[in-house]
């Protein structure tokens, strides 16, 4: 198949959508078990009647399912050869950087999820506040974060 005229060029993409289809996937999954897990919190919070930090906490699980959403729904990370966007090879490396980028703070997420948990189980409620205002904070960087990566991918700047 390597001898047919653009076959190579077709499945390197191929194999770049792949990749990206897993970094998505990926980042959705921490996503989802941090919603989880926060929806767990928010449970918490309801049965230790610590009130002033429920409103926050449904904040926060909407925000992170609003983003998990978005990266799971987004477009592939190239466009196929009939396509009208093109991805050019340069771009494609600050994508990965991106998705490197992404990944991290997707496990941001995960950690500060956990540290708030870990505060609700120790009734601090100072803690539980700081680690809201934090990952209120990681989830929107990991937004941004994947806002740019879409404008590499439509050649436009956010």
């Amino acid at each position: 198949m390597l001898a047919v005229p653009g076959f190579r060029g077709y499945k390197l993409k191929e194999q770049r959508r792949e990749a990206d289809r897993i970094v998505r996937t990926y980042i959705y999954d921490v996503m989802e078990r941090s919603r989880d897990d926060l929806t767990t919190c928010l449970q918490a919070l309801t049965d230790n009647r610590l009130t002033e930090l429920v409103e926050p906490m449904n904040r926060l699980i909407a925000k992170v399912d609003r983003v998990a959403e978005k990266i799971n729904h987004a477009s592939y990370g190239y466009a196929g050869f009939f396509e009208s966007v093109r991805i050019e090879d340069p771009d494609l490396d600050r994508m990965l950087s991106y998705d490197t980028q992404l990944m991290d703070l997707a496990r941001k997420v995960s950690e500060l999820t956990t540290s708030l948990r870990t505060s609700l189980a120790e009734n601090k409620p100072d803690d539980a506040r700081n680690a809201e205002l934090q990952l209120d904070g990681a989830i929107g960087s990991l937004e941004l974060a994947f806002d740019q990566r879409k404008s590499v991918i439509e050649g436009v700047k956010v």
